[in-house]
């Protein structure tokens, strides 16, 4: 574990007990190390806890999406959440600013996805063989060609969000693998909430770069049904 340098900050806490810490973590930084090095959530891990050993990712967020990042600090903990991730227990709310408008104002995506591998790389994609995927949405609003969509994924499947907004016929906006990639991911894991006693709950706000937009006067919001 790499330690951080001495002028990286700490990304802002948004939960902590002596079980958890909710991290609010920005856009394009990765939650491990890779193979090619660089910063990672991992390197702020001693800046957590000072316990011999720990903490642990309670689950993980592509590097290109911002907000809210559970990390265990004990092991009781982390299993903990894991059970709550595995039995889809954990509450989370997506927000993703996508292209285009689904024809509907909300619904349910039940498409099972599958890891490929090719030449350009690996990416995931809808296949009848695939692990379950589910994710309901709603549209939030409308502008300029653009929509905001509330998504809650209820597995956790990988890029689960990105290729269910694909599906709508929406990608996201920024999303280099399944939409046109032009400019930062526009996406943003709002809020998490994990049944525990006593529970773990916390809401991420806007990145900069997705604050812009929802700042731009060109929404319409969409009625509450």
């Amino acid at each position: 574990m790499t330690p951080p340098t001495p002028d990286a900050t700490l990304p802002a806490t948004l939960f902590r007990d002596a079980r958890f810490v909710v991290l609010n973590k920005p856009a394009g930084l990765a939650v491990h190390a890779g193979p090619r090095g660089g910063p990672s959530v991992e390197d702020y891990f001693p800046a957590l806890s000072r316990r011999r050993n720990g903490p642990w990712l309670a689950h993980r967020l592509d590097a290109d999406t911002a907000g809210c990042l559970v990390v265990a600090l004990t092991k009781t903990a982390l299993l903990a959440a894991q059970a709550e991730f595995a039995a889809g227990r954990a509450e989370k709310i997506y927000w993703a600013v996508v292209r285009g408008a689904p024809a509907e104002d909300a619904g349910i995506i039940d498409a099972p996805l599958k890891k490929t591998t090719t030449p350009q790389g690996w990416r995931m994609e809808v296949a009848p063989a695939g692990q379950r995927a589910n994710s309901a949405w709603r549209v939030l609003a409308h502008g300029d060609g653009m929509s905001l969509l509330e998504v809650r994924p209820r597995t956790g499947r990988t890029h689960q969000v990105r290729v269910h907004c694909a599906t709508l016929g929406c990608p996201i906006l920024g999303d280099t693998l399944y939409g046109d990639g032009e400019g930062p991911l526009q996406l943003l894991a709002r809020a998490i909430k994990l049944h525990l006693s006593p529970p773990v709950a916390a809401a991420a706000p806007p990145p900069p770069h997705l604050q812009v937009l929802l700042d731009s006067g060109r929404w319409r919001r969409t009625p509450e049904r």
